[in-house]
């Protein structure tokens, strides 16, 4: 990660501390417009402590250019460590408001995630909410990460923006393992943000967003999540231990 913007260590992966108005203002839409490389990357708690077992992952984490705080609960753990962040940063928030950037500017975007049918619904629907960007290209999640004819079909592409949606931690890896390859170009791993764009997984209300409990919302949604929700409990011990 580029040290010259300020940022937290929590369990020696380095959050950036900004707010998304900065974030996106200063540093990304200004990236993304002199044709830079970036590496951005959506942590929670289950990211944490997955890189707390994981060297390489935390490697790469740590190499990153942006570590967002994707997760109220690193937003809670820096407060227990008193250098508090600013505001939780949602991932997919993030990635609607790059989509916006790449309609105002005509973008080129490409997809790499999920099921066939997840992705063309979702495309399908980013189509008609951004009818200017241009999606460049596509490709199912369902390959081998380390199969380069994937990256060199992206690369062929030329995008500015690729939104990587294959779970932690392949995400992150592949983008590490195949962004030499490219020039420039916003990398960003986006989970399964997919799902939520083709309407297949639907958001938690303002209400309970603000109140920061999207997490709950998402439990009593998809129960099968409980066992991902004890990372959350997991990490904040950790916190408290090392404190």
């Amino acid at each position: 990660m580029e040290k010259n913007q300020a940022y937290v260590e929590i369990k020696g992966i380095p959050f950036v501390k900004i707010n998304n108005q900065q974030l996106l203002h200063d540093h990304l839409y200004p990236g993304i417009e002199a044709k830079k490389k970036l590496f951005v990357v959506t942590a929670n708690p289950e990211i944490v402590m997955a890189a707390e077992e994981d060297e390489d992952y935390k490697q790469i984490l740590q190499k990153a250019d942006y570590v967002i705080a994707d997760g109220i609960g690193v937003v809670l753990g820096s407060k227990l460590i008193r250098q508090p962040l600013p505001e939780r940063i949602a991932g997919y928030d993030l990635m609607y408001q790059l989509l916006e950037k790449a309609n105002h500017d005509g973008l080129r975007c490409y997809f790499l995630g999920a099921k066939q049918d997840v992705l063309n619904k979702a495309m399908a629907n980013i189509k008609i909410k951004f009818p200017n960007l241009v999606i460049a290209g596509s490709h199912h999640g369902y390959f081998d990460i380390n199969d380069a004819s994937v990256a060199q079909d992206v690369k062929k592409t030329d995008p500015d923006l690729v939104f990587v949606g294959l779970g932690f931690p392949n995400q992150e890896k592949w983008i590490h393992e195949h962004s030499n390859q490219f020039s420039q170009g916003l990398f960003m791993g986006v989970g399964g943000s997919f799902d939520g764009l083709a309407g297949y997984v639907k958001r938690a209300p303002k209400s309970w967003q603000k109140l920061n409990i999207e997490w709950l919302y998402r439990l009593i949604k998809q129960p099968s999540r409980w066992k991902r929700m004890l990372q959350l409990p997991r990490f904040i011990w950790h916190i408290l231990r090392r404190k």
